[in-house]
């Protein structure tokens, strides 16, 4: 930014003084890496790319951007790319095509890295024509979202079908084990475009993920993607990993970003940012059926409906934990999930449910999973049979929960 302003201030010199005239800006310098690309490099990383034959991503990338000429070209080829990585994710997850390497074919990293390996290209490459700062923004942007799945929710026309969408995480607290995979990301990888056979006939279930990032969330991420789908879906979920242990149904989500540190290592402490912040209310709830969904035998894991909260109490001025809920003119201090991105999908999602006018008509709310643990002793290795069977057991019983809120939901309409 300094060697910008500097730039901008000789050049403003210059038309003052009448020794220029004003020209089109020039084309944007490439950009360093981010904290997560960084991260990249690491032999863990390194590992799951190989493991998964999607160490190939990456370099198959920056040859397509090599071969735009234009920033048209360049957009398509994001596009497509960005896609194609998504499609490729599922269709390893789901067992279509070649087994490539043999890490488990239920893991969400390959995706992870690989998206941070076309980023970092993207962040680097000097195309032959010029490129503004703001249109790098977009390809990036375009990327984002084509390579999560964001841009790829889309249900069959007609009826008889129902619709169902489940959102998933990115792994996240990679400086505390690199090594992390998210069993949300997973379960979107497993779900997506699959058809569950309910009580009351089959209903379609489309995915997408998030990233682990404040700044993403500030910019309206959720809201982009979930919008023009919210009116069309039966039921919605978002998803994220929680305790050990234990699935909860999140019956409150709170409007408190509580500091900590995202996948950038940026921390937010203040209240959600949202449109037209003065009609924000400090809670949201969930319209899934969770007395339904928690008396149902759903998997190998408790399933808890989760009513606590923390608030400031109208008048008060200290932080109270309140296990059956918020009281009264209360302000949000940690939602039912906490403080962190995980409340604030589900506060978000709900949210613009409400302003979409379905409150009373769209199930809609936060699943936690149980915290996805390697086997006993596994300090160092990046997969083993214990985590592989966690994670594919947390993936079946979202889907079973999926399928139990469905067809309770189905059971209130008739």
């Amino acid at each position: 930014m300094r060697s910008l302003r500097v730039r901008i201030g000789v050049l403003g010199l210059a038309l003052l003084t009448g020794l220029a005239t004003p020209t089109t800006a020039t084309a944007a310098e490439p950009t360093t890496p981010t904290v997560e690309e960084r991260r990249l490099d690491g032999a863990v990383p390194q590992e799951i790319l190989r493991r998964s034959g999607f160490d190939s991503v990456a370099p198959d990338f920056a040859r397509a951007l090599d071969r735009a000429r234009s920033y048209a070209q360049a957009r398509r080829a994001v596009a497509r790319e960005g896609a194609r990585l998504w499609r490729g994710a599922v269709d390893r997850a789901q067992g279509r095509g070649p087994a490539v390497g043999d890490l488990s074919r239920d893991d969400d990293r390959p995706l992870y890295w690989a998206r941070l390996g076309m980023t970092r290209e993207l962040r680097a490459w000097q195309p032959d024509f010029e490129l503004g700062e703001g249109q790098r923004a977009r390809l990036l942007d375009a990327l984002e979202r084509t390579s999560r799945g964001q841009e790829e929710i889309r249900y069959p026309r007609g009826g008889g079908v129902r619709r169902i969408l489940v959102t998933g995480f990115d792994p996240f607290t990679l400086d505390r084990d690199i090594r992390i995979s998210n069993p949300s990301g997973a379960t979107a990888l497993a779900l997506d475009g699959t058809v569950i056979e309910t009580e009351h006939g089959p209903a379609r279930i489309e995915t997408a993920v998030f990233p682990v990032r404040w700044r993403d969330f500030t910019d309206g991420t959720v809201e982009r993607a979930l919008r023009p789908h919210l009116p069309h879906v039966d039921l919605f979920t978002t998803v994220s990993q929680g305790r050990v242990g234990r699935f909860d149904i999140e019956r409150t989500n709170g409007a408190w970003r509580g500091g900590f540190g995202d996948n950038e290592n940026v921390g937010r402490t203040e209240t959600v940012p949202v449109t037209d912040p003065a009609t924000q209310p400090q809670w949201t709830s969930t319209t899934l059926p969770y007395a339904e969904i928690v008396a149902a035998p759903t998997g190998r894991f408790p399933v808890y409906d989760n009513t606590g909260v923390t608030e400031i109490p109208a008048g008060g001025t200290e932080p109270v934990v309140r296990p059956e809920g918020p009281t009264p003119g209360s302000t949000a201090r940690a939602g039912g999930g906490g403080d962190y991105l995980s409340n604030e999908i589900a506060y978000r999602a709900t949210l613009l449910r409400d302003r979409l006018g379905l409150h009373a008509t769209l199930p809609g709310g936060h699943v936690h999973t149980p915290v996805l643990q390697f086997g006993a002793g596994n300090t160092t290795e990046v997969t083993d049979p214990d985590f592989v069977r966690n994670r594919l057991d947390i993936i079946d019983q979202v889907r079973s929960i999926v399928t139990v809120a469905v067809s309770a939901t189905e059971r209130t309409r008739g």
